[in-house]
């Protein structure tokens, strides 16, 4: 145990993790490809149709899934940026600063879509509904971040004061979850539950789970790809950066 713990937290070094994140991208694009098509053939075109809404409702297999991952991507930046200012780690700070724009994406996607959504069910592309309100502020909230940690041009300085936003901005992530619960809102409450059977036919859960899974392996790609180049920019003067971005020298003919 003491062993696998030891060469676990080796990966913390840039270098280390450089070339680890560079060996997993290709292998996580390719299963991203595959469940995304995988979860948008069954939700499109094997999913039945919803006895109320119609063909509408099959926009749940984006928008669910992207709503979803723009609350846990928000949590895993806010807790990396907070280790990275606790113990000043270097990779923490640079893998907070990676997850923001996926997370801001993920954002937009599920307000985008919830508007489609929201057109032919409520007849309205917005509501101020709470739920909708809070997923804005989150929006704002990666923006926000992302502002500020590149409006400060110390990087160790700008990494606190992002920390500090991403952990207090975290509060806003249990309002979006039981936004539904505690007021009386028109966003339905969750089809899927951990202490209750799922309100969905087996084929709608099949296809939103595997959306799910495809837009996990999406995100830990592009995360991985955008903290690599994250870490030869601030690396650059490190031995290991200058050995890997030295031209090869060409043997005369």
């Amino acid at each position: 145990m003491a062993t696998s713990s030891i060469r676990f937290f080796n990966f913390a070094a840039p270098s280390r993790f450089y070339a680890l994140a560079g060996w997993l991208t290709p292998w996580l694009w390719a299963i991203a490809v595959l469940l995304a098509g995988a979860g948008l053939y069954i939700g499109f075109f094997v999913a039945p149709t919803d006895a109320t809404q119609g063909d509408a409702y099959r926009i749940i297999f984006i928008h669910v899934p992207a709503a979803w991952m723009s609350m846990v991507l928000y949590l895993v930046m806010a807790g990396w940026a907070a280790v990275g200012w606790a113990f000043n780690a270097r990779l923490a700070s640079m893998v907070a600063r990676a997850l923001a724009p996926t997370g801001a994406m993920f954002t937009f996607i599920a307000l985008w879509t919830g508007a489609f959504w929201g057109k032919p069910t409520w007849g309205a592309w917005w509501v101020w509904d709470a739920r909708l309100t809070s997923e804005l502020i989150l929006l704002f909230l990666y923006l926000g971040y992302m502002a500020l940690v590149n409006a400060i041009d110390d990087t160790r300085r700008a990494d606190q004061a992002g920390a500090l936003v991403a952990v207090v901005g975290a509060v806003n992530v249990p309002i979006i979850y039981f936004s539904v619960k505690w007021w009386n809102t028109l966003h339905q409450g969750a089809s899927i539950s951990m202490n209750a059977a799922p309100k969905m036919a087996s084929t709608m859960l099949t296809a939103m789970l595997l959306m799910t899974l495809a837009f996990w392996a999406y995100a830990f790609a592009v995360v991985f790809t955008r903290t690599r180049a994250i870490v030869l920019e601030r690396e650059r003067d490190a031995a290991w950066v200058a050995e890997l971005t030295r031209p090869v020298a060409r043997v005369p003919a």
